[in-house]
C-alpha cells in the first residue's frame, strides 16, 4: 500500500521540484499544501505518513505546523526542507520532532539518503 505524502511549501516551483526529486521507486501518493493552515487541515482529515515541510510560509509557518503536530500527537514523520539553515532553527525543528533537516533545493541524492536512513525507501 502506498504511503501518503504531504509536500507543504508556499512555492509551486519548490513543490514540483521536490516531487521530481523523490526516488523513482518510492511508492507514494502525493498531496500538496501551499501554507501551514492547509497542511494542518490535510493532516487532520487524511492519514499522512510523511510530510516534507518548508519553514517560511504565509498563514502559518513550518514551526507552527510542527508545534501543532506535536501538540495533537499526529502520527506522521516530518522532514523539513528549507533554505533557513541557521543552526538554531535546525535544532528547534529537530527538538519539535522533525526527523531531518534538508537544505533547499533538495537534491534527489540527499532526499534518497535521508529517506533510506529512516526506512522510507
Amino acid at each position: 500500500m502506498a504511503l501518503t505524502v504531504l509536500i507543504c511549501d508556499d512555492s509551486l516551483l519548490a513543490r514540483n521540484q521536490l516531487k521530481k526529486s523523490l526516488p523513482a521507486d518510492f511508492d507514494a501518493s502525493i498531496v500538496t499544501a501551499s501554507n501551514g493552515l492547509e497542511a494542518l487541515a490535510i493532516l487532520r482529515s487524511t492519514e499522512i505518513g510523511l510530510v516534507f515541510l518548508d519553514l517560511t510560509m504565509p498563514e502559518l509557518d513550518g514551526v507552527g505546523v510542527l508545534e501543532a503536530i506535536k501538540a495533537e500527537a499526529m502520527d506522521c514523520l516530518v522532514i523539513v526542507v528549507s533554505a533557513d539553515i541557521q543552526p538554531e532553527m535546525q535544532k528547534r525543528v529537530l527538538d519539535l520532532g522533525a526527523l531531518a533537516f534538508v537544505r533547499k533545493p533538495a537534491s534527489a541524492e540527499k532526499l534518497a539518503e535521508v529517506m533510506h536512513k529512516y526506512g522510507l525507501i
